[in-house]
């Protein structure tokens, strides 16, 4: 690490200390050429890969500014959005790799966004998944409230039957 004063390439740690919850480390430095200290903050990155090819750095705002499209009018607020790409960007660490795909994003929003609220998962998930047709909003919601069903009982009567299309 160089001396942001004398550009000294080699510094000693002091001190290290969790920050951020654990998702970084704060590491109180000294540089033994000039003796002056300083503080340097190590994350570990992730970053996305687009479609395009092109990498850059994770961003829980971007994750809350996609999710706030399929939130409107719901009754959804900021802080929830907040703690949402949160749980999203702990799941993409937890898959271990430096780089995940875009794809991967979408995907670790999908479970978190389905148990805050299913009106916004399933405006979200008609867009990630490219729905079509009603058959594909039907074979959702299906799934959605088979999810809702107590296991080992037959699904309610109020349940629409399956689309005989499929």
């Amino acid at each position: 690490m160089n001396c942001p004063f004398c550009h000294n390439c080699d510094s000693r740690v002091i001190d290290s200390r969790s920050a951020d919850d654990g998702s970084a480390i704060r590491r109180r430095r000294q540089c033994p050429s000039c003796s002056r200290r300083f503080t340097t903050v190590e994350t570990a990155m992730l970053s996305v890969v687009k479609r395009s090819g092109v990498v850059e750095p994770f961003s829980r705002s971007k994750v809350v500014s996609g999710v706030r499209k399929a939130c409107q009018g719901r009754p959804v607020d900021d802080d929830q959005l907040a703690f949402l790409a949160q749980k999203v960007e702990d799941a993409l660490r937890a898959g271990g790799a430096a780089e995940v795909p875009s794809d991967e994003v979408g995907l670790a929003i999908l479970a978190p966004l389905r148990e805050l609220d299913e009106v916004a998962y399933l405006r979200f998930a008609s867009v990630y998944r490219s729905f079509d047709t009603l058959d594909d909003f039907e074979a959702e919601i299906t799934l959605l409230r088979a999810e809702h069903e107590p296991t080992g009982q037959e699904p309610s009567p109020i349940a629409p039957p399956a689309s005989p299309h499929h």
